[in-house]
């Protein structure tokens, strides 16, 4: 007996990013290509790096033959890297992936996988590019005198008075208690002792 195929799951994706946006404009028309409100994923999230519990539930949930609908790009990833990143997963799920306002975003499509190439070599620049900046970031910090990483837990007059105290006697307990950190801090402040 011949397997059946089955008409390919019609997955939305919808995201607000800002106070005074609703989510009723791409509701509507992700219903109108066919996805059943009960398939598409809602996300309202404001800020600069906040978790989007609801499209890692998606990606998860994602079966070969599934296709993903976004009304536009920018309502699935904030940048090149972040949309690459997400489309890989999706084509890597066996899925597809659409957007209804870039008809080239159709990963269904042979020109739809050539711009995901490309994508990718978009999001491979756009990686180096924030390595470079940050790297060029960093030296000019260092250059203006900037500390880098973690500020130090004690200042240096606490920690030449701990290293004073260790010598003298006092126990890690005692100091850690004293300057409120842990004995693995007060033990790295006064190695020398």
């Amino acid at each position: 007996m011949a397997g059946t195929r089955r008409e390919p799951r019609l997955i939305g994706y919808a995201r607000i990013s800002a106070y005074g946006q609703t989510l009723d404009n791409q509701l509507k028309q992700l219903r109108a290509a066919g996805c059943t409100s009960r398939n598409i994923y809602r996300e309202n999230v404001m800020g600069a790096r906040p978790e989007r519990r609801e499209l890692l539930r998606m990606l998860d949930r994602l079966v070969p033959g599934d296709v993903v609908m976004v009304t536009r790009i920018d309502r699935l990833a904030r940048s090149t890297l972040d949309l690459f990143g997400i489309v890989k997963r999706i084509v890597g799920a066996k899925a597809q992936f659409r957007s209804l306002a870039e008809p080239w975003a159709d990963t269904g499509t042979r020109t739809g996988r050539l711009m995901l190439a490309v994508l990718g070599g978009l999001a491979d620049v756009e990686r180096d590019l924030i390595r470079t900046r940050t790297a060029e970031g960093r030296t000019r910090a260092k250059a203006q005198g900037k500390s880098m990483g973690r500020p130090p837990s004690l200042t240096p007059a606490q920690q030449k008075e701990a290293t004073r105290r260790r010598a003298q006697g006092a126990t890690l307990q005692e100091l850690a208690d004293s300057y409120g950190r842990s004995i693995a801090t007060m033990r790295r402040a006064t190695r020398d002792a």
